[in-house]
């Protein structure tokens, strides 16, 4: 019990730690986690971190919320999930009450529109690390089939504008009817 406890101050903590000082969205979020939980605390592995990734961006809502729900759920079932929950909502929560109740006062200030546009520049260049991170994790993993998903779906957003619920909605399929392939072949 008292290890229990331990781990779910842990999560508490550092999901509470990483929803603070992380902006930019939820792939930001996402690269902080894989540091703290894969490389730091080594909790999880790297593949089942993209899996993770990957059900956080399938289901519906943040994406900081998701990664955090299934990361804490891994780590210490519901009450971590929970607690995981709770920490990540925290900050926004604050941060964003705070700004709206100030918003009216600084929303034409010319220092402040420079600080966000400067922002939102460190944002893209994190965005496109994990991009890179993800990316190379499946390029390592050397799987034919994976890559060509990859490049299939880069192209199907980028350059025919699919909607990209259909893109993960296909590659779910995907992955689903080559899973079930693969159970097959075993048991044969």
């Amino acid at each position: 019990m008292e290890n229990k406890r331990k781990v779910l101050a842990k999560i508490f903590i550092s999901t509470l730690y990483l929803s603070a000082f992380t902006f930019g969205g939820g792939y930001v979020i996402v690269t902080l986690m894989k540091k703290k939980f894969v490389d730091e605390y080594h909790w999880i592995e790297e593949d089942e971190m993209l899996d993770l990734t990957a059900i956080a961006q399938s289901a519906p809502g943040a994406i900081a919320v998701n990664g955090a729900i299934v990361v804490g759920y891994k780590l210490a079932g519901m009450a971590g999930a929970v607690t995981a929950i709770i920490a990540t909502i925290i900050p926004p929560f604050v941060i964003i009450s705070l700004v709206s109740v100030f918003y009216n006062a600084f929303r034409n200030n010319y220092i402040i529109s420079q600080m966000l546009e400067g922002m939102q520049a460190g944002v893209a260049a994190v965005i496109a690390a994990v991009v890179y991170d993800m990316a190379a994790g499946i390029v390592r993993g050397k799987s034919a089939p994976s890559l060509v998903i990859m490049g299939t779906s880069f192209i199907a957003v980028c350059f025919f504008d699919v909607n990209v619920i259909y893109v993960v909605i296909v590659c779910g399929l995907i992955g689903a009817v080559r899973t079930l392939a693969g159970k097959r072949r075993e048991t044969k």
